[in-house]
């Protein structure tokens, strides 16, 4: 299992490490240049792909470039949730899902991928536009996520970006994965 498989049923230590390995992969960048691009980073990727490539898992028991596009406009959803319930209220509380339970009962497999870039683009465009709006006060907000613990509002920007940056560079993956695939043919 990857460090950056992130079920809710996860041990303590795997969400310490999962934590961990997006903020590595964050490194300096700025979280919110990171969130701004992630939309136009995923569409250019999605240029010149078929739908029935966009469905083709990377391998058997993996997703697909559509699954991942339908997770991150649903996990777009929850950030959005989550970000607005720790503006509003003090120290609310943030449960977890586990992303794999999502993706098969929401039949991922089965969305159109340029209809979840779209939810995803329009859920990220609300969620900056209350960030943008938000003080340093509101950033140092905390919040207590039922596997992570407390998070500070900046904290969780970070790990959204991190987030990003973990699936960018999953459908650049899978887009290679499909190129060899095609050259073997």
């Amino acid at each position: 299992m990857s460090v950056f498989t992130n079920s809710a049923a996860s041990a303590p230590e795997h969400a310490a490490q999962y934590v961990a390995a997006l903020l590595d992969l964050l490194g300096n960048r700025n979280p919110l240049d990171v969130l701004t691009q992630t939309a136009r980073v995923l569409d250019e990727a999605l240029q010149g792909l078929s739908v029935q490539q966009l469905k083709e898992p990377e391998a058997d028991g993996k997703w697909s470039v559509t699954d991942v596009l339908q997770h991150l406009a649903d996990s777009e959803l929850v950030w959005g949730f989550r970000l607005r319930m720790t503006l509003a209220h003090e120290r609310p509380p943030l449960i977890g899902y586990d992303q794999d339970l999502w993706a098969s009962r929401l039949h991922y497999r089965e969305a159109d991928p340029q209809q979840a870039l779209r939810q995803f683009t329009v859920f990220r465009e609300s969620n900056l536009n209350l960030l943008g709006r938000a003080s340093k006060a509101d950033l140092r907000r905390v919040a207590v996520h039922a596997e992570r613990g407390e998070q500070t509002l900046e904290e969780m920007v970070r790990l959204c970006a991190g987030h990003d940056l973990v699936h960018i560079n999953q459908v650049a993956r899978i887009k290679a994965t499909l190129n060899k695939f095609e050259r073997a043919v």
